[in-house]
């Protein structure tokens, strides 16, 4: 599991740095700026759960039921909030009208912030060596 979690953080970070640059560059006089900023907030979330991922899948005191969990939920999470974050903010330049599916953003955040609760859990489980 942890090679996987490992993988996906390693993907997630690639990822976030080819769409931080594509929004940068690339999208500049296509979008409005405030979509614009919106899509480096899809950005910028994804990279911070790339490291959230690196250090959960590197940290030897979560369990394996716990990771499995921890990994889950932030994929899902950011593939939803970031996902359609991407999608609303490009909405402009696409076919599909990724309006009809925004609901999906705060679930993905939901997702996001359950998996950084269930690390506060297992943080807490931790005997105190002070």
């Amino acid at each position: 599991m942890n090679r996987n979690i490992l993988l996906a953080a390693a993907i997630l970070g690639a990822t976030g740095v080819i769409l931080g640059a594509f929004g940068s560059h690339a999208l500049k006089e296509l979008i409005s700026i405030e979509a614009q900023q919106s899509f480096e907030i899809g950005v910028r979330y994804q990279m911070y759960h790339a490291l959230f991922l690196l250090f959960v899948g590197s940290m030897s005191f979560i369990d394996k039921k716990s990771k499995n969990s921890l990994f889950y939920l932030t994929l899902v999470g950011i593939i939803l909030f970031s996902g359609s974050i991407y999608g609303l903010a490009t909405n402009t330049l696409t076919a599909f009208d990724f309006k009809s599916i925004g609901f999906i953003t705060p679930i993905g955040g939901l997702c996001i912030i359950a998996a950084w609760c269930l690390l506060i859990l297992n943080l807490l489980k931790l005997k105190s060596k002070d």
